[in-house]
């Protein structure tokens, strides 16, 4: 029995259906949903967020936000998420660059932290860039 799933930014609802598992990474660590999962609210930090849907597991990066979890419906608030097959690898590794850069240069502690999440979001990012890869071999 699959159960609902909502993912939603602040621009657009990025996916609305049917799926059989949600694997997610909480700010308490990776968090398996399946159906009639008990209800939870629970905070998102960046990582990779994967649905298994029909035996086949499709990865997402997700930069944080929110998950409430109702008996077979699953609520996803993100910041940003973007499915493996739409990085841009390229674009990524410059990010991450420029990241790990500001973080080198950085003077204060505001500035670490700032710099510290980008590189975590761009390195997320990659990760599950790669992972389209590795599928298609």
């Amino acid at each position: 029995m699959p159960m609902h799933l909502e993912i939603v930014t602040a621009e657009k609802v990025v996916l609305s259906e049917e799926v059989d598992q949600i694997n997610a990474p909480t700010r308490d660590g990776q968090i398996g949903v399946l159906p009639r999962h008990e209800p939870l609210m629970t905070i998102l930090k960046p990582g990779e967020m994967t649905i298994i849907k029909n035996g086949e597991r499709i990865p997402f990066a997700v930069s944080g936000g929110f998950m409430e979890v109702l008996s077979n419906r699953v609520i996803i608030l993100a910041d940003t998420v973007e499915r493996a097959d739409e990085i841009d690898e390229a674009r990524a590794e410059r990010s991450r660059a420029l990241a790990e850069e500001r973080l080198k240069n950085a003077q204060t502690d505001r500035d670490i932290a700032m710099a510290e999440i980008k590189l975590r979001k761009e390195v997320v990012r990659l990760q599950v860039a790669q992972m389209k890869n590795i599928r298609r071999q």
